[in-house]
């Protein structure tokens, strides 16, 4: 984990080395605590992915706890049939 004052982020090209080579965030501090988070887009990106990812995962899960789910082989056997909840 990367920290840095405040003051550090007027070396905008510093941050951005850092930031590629930790391949993570850098926490950005104030006084002693933090106030900001900076990263790379790349990072960022896949960050959001795996977030979206975990989000599908936890619905599909509790579709399937709440009992709204479909067995495949009756969907095979009128695909155009629409199944409502």
């Amino acid at each position: 984990m990367t920290i840095v004052p405040m003051r550090d982020l007027k070396d905008t090209v510093a941050i951005e080395r850092k930031c590629a080579e930790t391949q993570g965030p850098i926490f950005v501090t104030k006084n002693g605590y933090g106030r900001l988070v900076v990263m790379d887009i790349d990072y960022y990106e896949k960050t959001m992915s795996k977030l979206y990812e975990a989000k599908v995962l936890s619905e599909g899960l509790l579709d399937i706890e709440q009992g709204k789910v479909i067995e495949g082989t009756k969907v095979k056997e009128d695909p155009d049939k629409k199944y409502a909840f």
